[in-house]
């Protein structure tokens, strides 16, 4: 129950404390595979792990291990979801958490940048959980795109924990800093959405 609560507060410390290992990798998986985990707390819930870790609440190696093993099954998902239904998500509706202007940036993305889109993507919200389900509705064939889908992963859910966890060892007290570094994350993350709306307002 406290990790469904942290969920739907999207609180950081309180998702790491309650939900461990596994409720930190169920939330990688659902960001990096399935619609419903488009508006998770990606960066700030693996950087928020990997501060903790650095306190001896988490061992950094298993969590590293975990974060990358869900974010590549879930692209995976996300992929193979892509494959049966992805050209099929033009004729679905709007609603709260799905937007057909989401899907269309996304494709912008994706063109834009073709394979390597897979790895930048982990870095950007909302873009991460689409960029995959858009590569398995296309003509990317699934090998070359698992390798893809791992080094990002590896770049993504390692490098998250790592800067975290390097942190919380140089920083004092660290945990106390969480939330407003975990802010400054998310405003770096949602950077590229924010230029792409700029430039779209502005006809680009």
């Amino acid at each position: 129950m406290n990790f469904l609560l942290a969920c739907i507060h999207l609180d950081p410390i309180e998702i790491v404390r309650a939900g461990s290992y596994a409720g930190i990798a169920a939330l990688v998986f659902a960001e990096s595979g399935l619609l419903i985990g488009m508006f998770l707390p990606g960066d700030s819930l693996l950087f928020t792990a990997g501060l903790l870790s650095a306190g001896g609440f988490l061992a950094p190696g298993p969590l590293m291990i975990t974060v990358i093993a869900a974010a590549i099954l879930g692209d995976s998902v996300g992929y193979w979801f892509g494959a049966k239904v992805g050209d099929h998500l033009e004729d679905r509706e709007d609603s709260w958490f799905f937007k057909k202007e989401y899907l269309r940036r996304t494709e912008r993305f994706y063109q834009k940048y073709g394979g390597r889109a897979l790895i930048l993507a982990r870095f950007v919200p909302i873009v991460r959980t689409l960029t995959p389900i858009l590569a398995g509705a296309g003509s990317m064939t699934y090998r070359k795109f698992l390798s893809f889908n791992i080094i990002g992963g590896f770049i993504w859910g390692g490098g998250m924990v790592l800067l975290g966890f390097t942190l919380g060892s140089i920083i004092p007290d660290s945990e106390k800093y969480v939330v407003p570094i975990s802010l400054v994350i998310i405003m770096i993350s949602l950077l590229p959405i924010l230029m792409n709306l700029a430039k779209g307002k502005r006809g680009i």
